[in-house]
């Protein structure tokens, strides 16, 4: 795998991360996600005020030339976070891991923190695999769910 998988985000990778949100087991996984992933108009709208927001840094994941994901550092509740999102057709391949790794290179900042719900395996992995320890835990509402659901709060110190 190349050593080079992050690039500034351009409009031409939204259709595709778009299409990453439509699929109905990565917004389980995922959980805290839009109230509709099939809507367009709010998707736009939600990437517009990250690709303005000079706070938030973003990239977009390659692989082969391909999108296969995004990685975001981001504030909230005050603290600095990373989120990423890969197309299910790319998970399990270390590719999260890899970006992710690639990702901290940059960003220096610590603590930095990351959440995922309890039950995404994957996710919790990956955080780990790149030295976040679970330090806690809270609940929210998932959209993609319905319901409240728990999450671990991880910490990269």
């Amino acid at each position: 795998m190349s050593n080079k998988m992050l690039r500034n985000v351009v409009g031409d990778d939204l259709p595709i991360f778009f299409k990453h949100q439509q699929n109905r087991e990565a917004n389980h996984m995922a959980a805290f996600t839009s109230k509709d992933p099939g809507d367009w108009n709010s998707f736009i709208t939600h990437w517009n005020k990250i690709l303005t927001d000079k706070d938030i840094m973003k990239q977009t994941i390659i692989v082969e030339n391909n999108v296969v994901g995004h990685i975001l550092r981001f504030e909230q509740f005050g603290e600095p976070e990373v989120s990423y999102w890969i197309g299910k057709e790319y998970w399990g391949k270390g590719i999260a891991t890899n970006a992710l790794r690639e990702f901290l290179k940059h960003v220096t900042i610590r603590p930095l923190y990351a959440r995922a719900a309890k039950e995404n395996i994957g996710s919790l992995k990956v955080l780990e695999r790149c030295g976040f320890t679970i330090t806690g835990e809270d609940s929210g509402f998932s959209n993609a769910r319905g319901e409240d659901v728990e999450e671990f709060i991880l910490t990269l110190n």
